[in-house]
């Protein structure tokens, strides 16, 4: 057949002319598609249902099997494929030359259109789909008496950025295969597509390096764990330990691939060593006579030396880590270095005068410049996070700017390529809720609509600086979050948001995302996610005015809700005071608050007293 093709310049200039600022009500989908057109009617999905593919490759036949999954699962059933093109009933991929990632999707009464450029974008189609679809589609068990139909519509998409990303850190607690293929499906349904896999910390190196086995053998554990904050000094007595197999990782690779995710190992150098120098203290500047794996959170002074032992050893595992991931981009650290051992080591001393080098930030600088010459003589590249602008940027890295905004701003400016990971903005370990009556967190708050309304391309950049920040990234540090339920938790719905300003070129609404954002929390619940439930409750916040009062703010993410409030004790009702501008109260007054809609409580009631 003959194939539709829309040049890439051509799809932006249609994105950029239809972009909406919000999708009509009956349409929910996160991220928001650059252009959505709703027509009249409904494609009604069946068992007589018939895919087509215009190309059909082990390619278009696998993504084609993730709708058969679905299918199968909430359904009861799976479609079979026909080669006719213009039959009606049939949901079909075609070929029509778009850019990567985009795709356009087209459905009548008569049939469903996937158009596409290449795999990703065929996939990316088929996740929409999925949320055009009835909720119950996500679910994992056969749902009764369920229409499956999707509204007659036109959708042109494609990315805001290259690099979409989520960040684990399985060092500070292990998570198993099956918890990682389930962050990497919830990843790819919101069209991210890199996994920053971080693999090594002072508390537990994470990987299989054959040649090393220590590493594994013995740097995989640590004896216990604090308990609570860094600073407490309680421990629980428990060993914690864990590492992922070179089998295991090429699994995942696989896994992650196929739904075109990209996984980005991260091995942490020069600081962040402990647990590998634990096991080699060889490695270090041997200023100590005992070395262990971590067992409290935080910064610590024993890092790897800058000498030929250490660059050998690095050089050696990240030749295994080139093996296993296929991703150019290799995440190397460079944070949180501390520089007490080097300005005490004779040899780093000599090392600095022999180069001619300033100090020991201008040591690190070299120590960076000098791996990123062996990784890129590998055909890789790195990306470091701020940390690695001190004392000069190393010539090909790309930069992870987690420290605010300035060290993005410093590389865009020295034509760098950035990915913004700030933090609190993307840090998905700070508080989403009250700290008053949500478990421990690294800070914050962090809220929904702050992740929402953050704008990763900062405004002091020119329109050509502008072009060098490739992505944005949620980081998830694991410090206070020991299992997979309460990863989930912190992790959404704060990460829908950053998905979307990941992918949607169109302005921001916090009101259309919420409303958007309630229907998408239904496909999270047939999916078993249990995410924060705090875009129901309200968000009491105290702001100090003298020693005997405070003034009250309260909010509620949920859209086209009121807030109720009492001040006697009481539980608040749909007849209580209705909450419209700041108060003040005093020491002895409690404010419990609900949100309502239609009379109806629609979250938990919550309270607070100065």
């Amino acid at each position: 057949m003959m194939k539709r093709v829309l040049p890439a310049v051509l799809l932006l200039l249609v994105l950029a002319a239809c972009s909406p600022t919000e999708t009509p009500r009956s349409i929910s989908i996160i991220p928001q598609p650059s252009c959505v057109d709703v027509d009249e009617g409904q494609f009604i999905l069946n068992k007589n249902t018939r895919i087509y593919l215009d190309e059909d490759t082990p390619e278009l036949r696998r993504i084609a099997g993730f709708l058969n999954e679905k299918l199968a699962a909430a359904a009861g059933f799976t479609l079979a494929f026909t080669d006719n093109g213009m039959a009606e009933n049939i949901i079909g991929l075609r070929n029509a030359g778009l850019p990567d990632e985009a795709y356009e999707l087209m459905a009548t009464p008569r049939q469903i259109f996937i158009d596409y450029g290449t795999g990703a974008g065929a996939f990316y189609g088929l996740q929409t789909l999925f949320q055009l679809l009835p909720s119950a589609i996500f679910s994992t068990k056969k749902v009764s008496g369920v229409n499956w139909t999707v509204p007659c519509c036109r959708i042109d998409d494609a990315p805001r950025f290259a690099y979409r990303g989520m960040h684990l850190d399985v060092c500070l607690h292990f998570f198993d295969m099956d918890f990682l293929k389930r962050y990497i499906d919830l990843m790819a349904m919101h069209k991210v597509n890199r996994f920053h896999w971080h693999l090594t910390e002072d508390q537990g190196w994470r990987l299989e390096i054959k040649k090393y086995p220590l590493l594994t053998e013995k740097g995989q554990w640590r004896k216990e764990t604090v308990i609570g904050s860094l600073s407490s000094g309680i421990y629980d007595g428990k060993p914690h330990g864990g590492f992922y197999t070179q089998e295991e990782v090429r699994e995942l690779v696989q896994y992650a691939a196929e739904r075109y995710v990209t996984i980005i190992p991260e091995i942490e150098m020069p600081g962040h060593a402990l647990a590998a120098i634990a096991c080699y203290p060889e490695l270090s500047c041997g200023l100590e006579d005992h070395y262990e794996t971590a067992t409290k959170w935080g910064i610590f002074k024993q890092v790897y030396c800058p000498k030929e032992e250490t660059f050998a050893f690095l050089e050696d595992v990240m030749d295994e880590v080139f093996e296993l991931f296929p991703s150019t981009l290799v995440h190397i650290g460079g944070d949180e270095c501390p520089k007490a051992s080097w300005k005490q080591c004779p040899h780093c001393q000599g090392l600095i005068k022999k180069l001619g080098l300033k100090d020991e930030f201008e040591l690190q600088s070299w120590f960076i410049q000098r791996m990123e010459k062996y990784i890129n003589s590998k055909g890789r590249q790195i990306i470091g996070w701020d940390e690695i602008l001190q004392g000069g940027l190393a010539p090909n890295a790309k930069v992870m700017s987690w420290l605010g905004e300035e060290g993005g701003i410093k590389a865009a400016q020295q034509h760098h390529e950035v990915v913004m990971a700030p933090y609190p903005k993307y840090y998905l370990d700070y508080w989403q809720a009250d700290p008053d009556s949500e478990p421990l967190a690294m800070g914050g708050p962090t809220t929904l609509r702050t992740m929402y309304e953050y704008n990763p391309v900062p405004e002091v950049l020119t329109p050509e600086e502008r072009k060098y920040i490739i992505g944005v990234e949620g980081c998830v540090w694991t410090e206070y979050m020991p299992t997979p339920e309460r990863v989930e938790y912190m992790a959404w719905p704060r990460m829908c948001a950053i998905a979307e300003s990941g992918w949607t070129h169109s302005r921001k609404d916090w009101d259309a995302f919420t409303r958007r954002l309630e229907a998408h929390l239904a496909r999270l619940d047939e999916l078993k996610v249990g995410y924060c439930d705090a875009f129901y409750n309200p968000f009491i916040e105290f702001h100090k005015d003298t020693p005997y009062d405070c003034v009250v703010t309260i909010s509620v993410d949920a859209p086209d809700a009121e807030i109720r409030y009492t001040l006697d004790g009481s539980e608040p009702t749909a007849a209580s005071t209705l909450y419209t501008i700041p108060f003040a109260v005093n020491r002895q007054q409690v404010v419990r608050a609900a949100a309502f809609r239609d009379g109806k409580q629609i979250g938990k009631t919550k309270y607070k007293q100065m």
